[in-house]
């Protein structure tokens, strides 16, 4: 299988939000239009506005770049005004992200990819097949 660009980076979160919809009191959500967030943009926005941490703090936080994380950051906010504004409901899902010990990476062709909670470790690469792979070492 031939990629096209820059494979995605896995963003590390420290905990999905307990909720994900927030909606406009007195609509009923089926008559509300919707913009999506993703995990790693809402902890992002959590990092950087809620906690008050610099962008680059956030950045090793989340095991990202500093452009990466402003990318997120802007994204987020940017849906949130909307929805704000034009009256929207919020959905949180999807997104790129995993907890800390979740997060493998295969020797042999470098694909990283997040293992479901509760599993251990994978036995096998899902991209090639390759049986030698290791957890992500994360760089504080």
């Amino acid at each position: 299988m031939h990629r096209k660009g820059r494979p995605k980076c896995i963003r590390i979160v420290k905990d999905k939000p307990g909720i994900d919809y927030f909606k406009p009191r007195g609509t009923p959500l089926n008559k509300l239009k919707s913009v999506i967030l993703s995990i790693e943009e809402i902890e992002a926005m959590r990092l950087v506005d809620l906690e008050g941490l610099e962008q680059e703090k956030a950045a090793k936080e989340m095991k990202v770049s500093r452009r990466t994380l402003a990318r997120d950051l802007k994204r987020g906010r940017k849906k949130t005004v909307e929805a704000l504004v034009e009256g929207k409901a919020i959905e949180i899902r999807g997104g790129f992200f995993a907890t800390e010990d979740g997060v493998f990476i295969c020797r042999e062709c470098s694909h990283e990819w997040v293992a479901p909670s509760g599993e251990g470790k994978p036995t096998r690469c899902p991209e090639c097949d390759v049986k030698d792979i290791r957890r992500m070492i994360q760089n504080g």
